[in-house]
């Protein structure tokens, strides 16, 4: 499957609960070719009403901190979700929401490829780095998979919540952008 038939069947997805519930699937933003991807957890308010991810408040720092990478969501990177449509009240995804929709992420993985995986929050590097990290302890730190490099930061509603952890998050940011530097060829 492409990209295009890959989105466009995840458009009409009803494999779990949250399809009756949703305004919009978030399949994702970006260029099919990135290099690294970002992974949060699943879609909020605004984005469950605009079809794309991280477009809130949360998505405004996410991209400050982009922008001083030199990454845009435009351009260089994909951004997704694990779960591809809005819990309800934003609750944390439940696993057979998380079952239902994996399929869906491991085919944007075999599509775009990721050398870099950057997991955004607690929920998304226990689903894909390993079920007992803790962001708080382990971000910044590196993981490598089948040939794919995978960290975690704080989540960008975190920072809101939590100010003071800010520059925790841009210092993973520059490490991240190292790592682009060492092993992507056509990122920047």
């Amino acid at each position: 499957m492409d990209f295009d038939a890959m989105q466009a069947a995840c458009l009409t997805c009803q494999r779990c609960k949250l399809c009756e519930t949703r305004t919009h699937v978030v399949f994702g933003m970006g260029n099919p070719q990135a290099e690294v991807m970002l992974i949060g957890e699943g879609p909020g308010r605004s984005e469950d009403e605009q079809g794309l991810p991280f477009v809130g408040r949360s998505g405004q720092l996410l991209d400050q901190y982009l922008r001083a990478m030199h990454l845009d969501r435009n351009k260089n990177i994909f951004i997704t979700n694990i779960v591809k449509c809005r819990p309800p009240e934003n609750r944390d995804p439940q696993p057979d929401e998380w079952e239902a929709c994996m399929p869906w992420l491991r085919e944007q993985f075999r599509v775009i490829r990721p050398k870099i995986i950057v997991c955004l929050g607690r929920i998304a590097a226990q689903r894909l780095i390993r079920p007992d990290f803790s962001v708080m302890r382990e971000h910044g730190q590196w993981t490598e998979k089948g040939g794919t490099f995978f960290t975690a930061t704080l989540h960008p509603a975190a920072l809101l919540r939590t100010p003071s952890n800010k520059p925790l998050c841009y210092a993973d940011f520059v490490a991240v952008r190292t790592k682009i530097e060492e092993i992507c060829t056509h990122t920047y």
